[in-house]
């Protein structure tokens, strides 16, 4: 399905939700006033208002990965262009905003792609997931200094290929034996746990790694496989498996998207046990806790954020997209949202816009000139 016709779906079910009906006078009725409040009978707020924090300067393509700086406000943007995408200039750049969106500085990584960002606060320090395997060279963490000085090699990734074949029971009776494929080593999304410790997901080779007391270790850190499970790996769409990560508030579990499978997964850090969460994020992407201990989930492919209970039930949904600005050619509202971070009271969006189908013409990412950062209210 594409964006353009997600879009219009999920402009269509925003009315359902909040009851309204076009008039024949030109006004908007509200069928219930309880459903205004909510957004939906069950309480499921839904606010599809999105607003532009900051547009990446001409020629700077696809915003992935997003951290933040609680201190003064500062964001920080990687972008993702691998060389197959086969442009003039597929320089990647790792991106510092202030507060109000404006660029502070870049730093230049070449034809690098990079994917996620984490913000180490007690050292003021950027850890960055550099996909070198893309480029031909090895896949590394790296961290620079706050005002983006001092880039520092952190460890390599390792190649250890893929989890054992998945097996899936069918409704009939019957089993699938899914075989993964994970030559490559895509380090993908980072998470610091109260220790300092960094956790790091790997997209292709379904695994989850951990670094310890990286502020010591740089930059030779040992990298060890914390999980290696066939339910971080994918054969879905888009393909990639273990992505978005984030630590639970009380410590007790890191919860993990898997992407091409539309699902989030929870892995006890006590017994190693990875079980699915949620099904059906549709490309459930980059993950963050809310103050109010809901799980908000980026869904790359229905163009909007959404947020989960305790439960794994979702219970909120924002964003959306409204099309391509007519005078620049950059999204309206969300497009392929991939990262997201939460930061006095909103969420900050990476739409990556990248077109992942091989027909022409039947993604609005095709036609976008200028890429977006998204800010989002964060309900209450």
């Amino acid at each position: 399905m594409t964006a353009l016709v997600r879009a219009s779906l999920a402009t269509l079910a925003s009315a359902v939700l909040f009851g309204t009906a076009a008039c024949g006078d030109g006004s908007d009725k509200k069928t219930s006033p309880a459903a205004a409040d909510t957004g939906a009978s069950e309480g499921l707020l839904s606010n599809r208002a999105v607003d532009l924090f900051a547009m990446l300067p001409e020629g700077v393509r696809h915003p992935e990965g997003i951290t933040a700086n609680p201190v003064n406000g500062d964001v920080y943007v990687t972008t993702f262009v691998p060389p197959s995408a086969k442009l003039p200039d597929p320089a990647n750049k790792l991106l510092r905003f202030d507060r109000q969106g404006k660029l502070l500085a870049s730093q230049d990584f070449g034809k690098t792609p990079l994917l996620g960002l984490v913000f180490d606060g007690a050292n003021q320090k950027v850890y960055i997931a550099n996909v070198g395997n893309f480029a031909g060279v090895d896949s590394k963490i790296q961290r620079v200094a706050a005002d983006l000085t001092g880039l520092t090699d952190v460890a390599i990734i390792p190649g250890i290929g893929a989890p054992e074949p998945r097996r899936v029971a069918n409704p009939d009776g019957s089993n699938d034996t899914i075989t993964f494929g994970g030559k490559a080593r895509v380090p993908n999304a980072m998470a610091l746990d109260g220790k300092g410790d960094l956790y790091v997901t790997d997209s292709f080779q379904g695994a989850v790694f951990k670094i310890t007391n990286p502020q010591g270790c740089a930059p030779k850190c040992d990298v060890a496989t914390f999980s290696h499970d066939p339910l971080l790996a994918t054969a879905g769409f888009p393909a990639f498996g273990a992505n978005g990560i984030a630590v639970h508030p009380d410590g007790s579990a890191l919860f993990i998207a898997n992407t091409g499978d539309d699902r989030v997964l929870k892995l006890d850090l006590t017994s190693r046990k990875v079980t699915v969460f949620a099904e059906s994020i549709n490309g459930a992407d980059g993950l963050a806790f809310d103050p109010a201990g809901r799980l908000w989930v980026a869904a790359n492919q229905a163009d909007e954020v959404v947020a989960l209970d305790g439960a794994g039930r979702v219970v909120a949904r924002l964003g959306e997209f409204r099309g391509l600005r007519v005078d620049n050619g950059s999204p309206d509202g969300l497009l392929f949202p991939a990262s997201l971070v939460i930061q006095d009271g909103q969420i900050f969006v990476t739409n990556l816009a990248d077109a992942y189908t091989d027909a022409v013409g039947d993604e609005p990412e095709e036609s976008v000139k200028l890429w977006t950062v998204s800010r989002l209210a964060l309900p209450a």
